[in-house]
């Protein structure tokens, strides 16, 4: 077995060692009673051939009984609420690092093998994690129990079950390692097939409007065939492996009655030990079956554990101890900086040194291309990627000095695709401050003009919330009321007015007005009318600042300002293209 691994399914165990130790007592406990019953049943037998009393053999038997069933309860309660708190504690610590891991960590990662690793992963770790191992140990000191009362009650027959023994136990020790290998592969594709699927489930509008639902089915169904084809072959050989011990056992056991019955009959053996030994040959199946379900299971829980630990190499978002103190900029100076930044995604750098100055107060709106990486200066902002090279300031101080919760309660941020976060209309407004008010939320709403949409529904603000419910507009509206709630000092808007009407758009222009009087917003711009209004425009080509200025002095002095601007004009802001 593979002890690496072994010692990873060992850590997610190790809290509970002391849990599992009594686990072990009682296991080898109720092993004892089990032991035990057929030298009671042989006492029982003895008794009734030398016309004893059975009072104290039939007690004996009884109490047996009753011993071990308490014993096998308290056993079976104490590991299973053992394997719940592993499965809980490594859903906890996954999902935790999962929400502090950076956002190129998470999202280089399908999210439904994240998913997987959270739900199935963590259901093979539960028994692997706390009886598999006890099981173990106990299926081994059960058969070997079992082989030594079949000594002291006949040696000869002891040597057909030992000949018995020895050709499952070499079948499973040639068999396990290829279960657990098949078992481990169809796993890994039902992980695949979570995060195929996820992808699929979230474009499922372009799935459909593109005709593709039995080429995406097909597609997706190719990790499900590969999970069943593995898993097919991991219970064919449990199979072989199973019938293989039956045979061998109930085999041996006819070989036992026979030469038993031979014994008998040459006054060599006792009726009442030929039959306590073939109950003890009866029972051999069990150990066995004990023995070889854990070792699967372990195996498979080991593979998980394994998964599960690939999380731990997340990269965190981990704040920089800092002892240094840089000055806090002017009331008239940039509440933001950009010093020669170059950025990017892992590949060629998506803004190469970049420097820009965000005022304290105005608009500064960012046009240019697809590509440009105007967005990937707001996720730079957001610091949700870090620079290669170059730094950023807020309000003097650099990013790498300062916490990322305090760089973020500076900021508001609304995504171009403006996810809904699950929960309703209430929850997601209050999700950046869940402390607002109920008058704060309503001159929020009132700001964006959807107080009145949101007051007409039933449940009005607590409405569940979800991408049937609210237009694709409103959903952007109820993103941009998040970010408002609290004026923060730096707005953040990607693409704020994509997908709103002329009216509606109106109204978050008057709202970005207002905020740029009280504090700094840098919006992504494709639409003519939020260029035209801000007060600095940034121009972005292949990942540099090509030229700011106003809108007059751009159009006047650069080509490609110029360009964009009748791009614009002739596309009749109908269809803005994201950027």
């Amino acid at each position: 077995m593979n002890t690496p691994r072994l010692k990873v399914l060992w850590s997610f165990a190790r809290p509970h060692k002391g849990a599992l130790a009594i686990g072990l007592v009682l296991a080898l406990l109720g092993s004892a009673t089990g032991l035990a019953t057929p030298m009671v049943t042989k006492w029982v037998l003895d008794s009734l051939g030398s016309s004893a009393s059975l009072a104290g053999p039939v007690t004996a038997l009884l109490g047996l009984m009753l011993v071990g069933s308490v014993i096998w309860l308290s056993q079976w309660i104490l590991l299973g609420t053992v394997g719940e708190r592993v499965v809980l504690k490594a859903r906890e610590s996954m999902v935790r690092r999962f929400f502090r891991a950076t956002i190129p960590a998470i999202t280089k990662r399908p999210t439904g093998e994240l998913v997987t690793r959270v739900t199935s992963d963590t259901v093979l770790l539960r028994e692997a994690a706390s009886s598999s191992v006890i099981g173990l140990i106990n299926g081994v000191v059960m058969l070997v129990g079992t082989l030594v009362l079949m000594s002291v009650l006949d040696p000869v027959l002891l040597a057909t079950t030992v000949a018995a023994v020895l050709v499952v136990i070499a079948l499973f020790t040639w068999l396990m390692p290829a279960i657990a290998k098949e078992q481990e592969k169809a796993q890994d594709r039902v992980g695949r097939l979570g995060g195929v699927l996820e992808g699929a489930l979230r474009a499922i509008r372009t799935v459909k409007a593109s005709r593709a639902e039995t080429r995406q089915s097909e597609r997706i169904l190719v990790d499900a065939q590969a999970a069943t084809v593995h898993g097919v072959r991991a219970v064919r050989r449990q199979a072989v492996a199973w019938v293989v011990a039956w045979t061998g056992i109930q085999g041996a056991t006819l070989v036992i009655l026979g030469l038993g019955a031979w014994r008998v009959g040459a006054g060599l053996l006792e009726v009442s030990s030929l039959i306590a030994f073939l109950l003890y040959a009866f029972a051999l199946m069990e150990p066995i079956t004990e023995l070889s379900q854990n070792m699967t299971a372990l195996q498979a829980g080991i593979a998980a554990a394994g998964r599960i630990r690939e999380m731990d190499a997340l990269e965190m978002e981990e704040d920089r101890a800092s002892t240094r103190r840089e000055p806090v900029g002017e009331q008239d100076g940039p509440v933001l900086e950009l010093r020669g930044v170059t950025a990017g995604y892992g590949g060629d750098p998506a803004l190469r040194d970049v420097s820009l100055k965000i005022p304290r107060r105005g608009h500064t709106a960012i046009v240019g291309p697809s590509g440009a990486g105007k967005t990937t200066m707001l996720s730079l902002i957001m610091r949700f990627v870090r620079p290669e090279s170059g730094a950023l300031l807020l309000d003097g101080r650099e990013y790498a000095d300062l916490p990322y919760a305090e760089v973020r309660t500076r900021l508001a941020y609304v995504e171009q695709e403006t996810p809904i976060v699950p929960g309703t209309i209430r929850e997601n407004l209050l999700f950046t401050h869940p402390d607002a008010t109920e008058e704060e939320v309503r001159r929020a709403l009132g700001e964006v003009r959807l107080g009145d949409k949101i007051a007409a529904l039933d449940d009005g603000l607590d409405t569940p919330l979800s991408s049937t419910s609210v237009s694709g507009g409103e959903r952007q509206r109820i993103a941009l009321t998040r970010a408002i709630l609290r004026t923060p000092d730096v707005v953040l808007l990607d693409e704020a007015t994509a997908q709103v009407d002329g009216r509606t758009e109106s109204a978050i222009h008057d709202c970005i007005r207002r905020l740029a009087r009280e504090g700094a917003v840098v919006t992504v711009a494709h639409r003519l009318s939020t260029v035209i209004d801000a007060d600095t425009i940034v121009v972005m080509e292949e990942g540099r600042v090509r030229a700011s200025g106003s809108h007059e002095h751009l159009l006047a002095t650069d080509t490609l300002y110029r360009e964009l601007v009748e791009a614009l004009r002739i596309a009749g802001e109908a269809a803005p293209v994201p950027g």
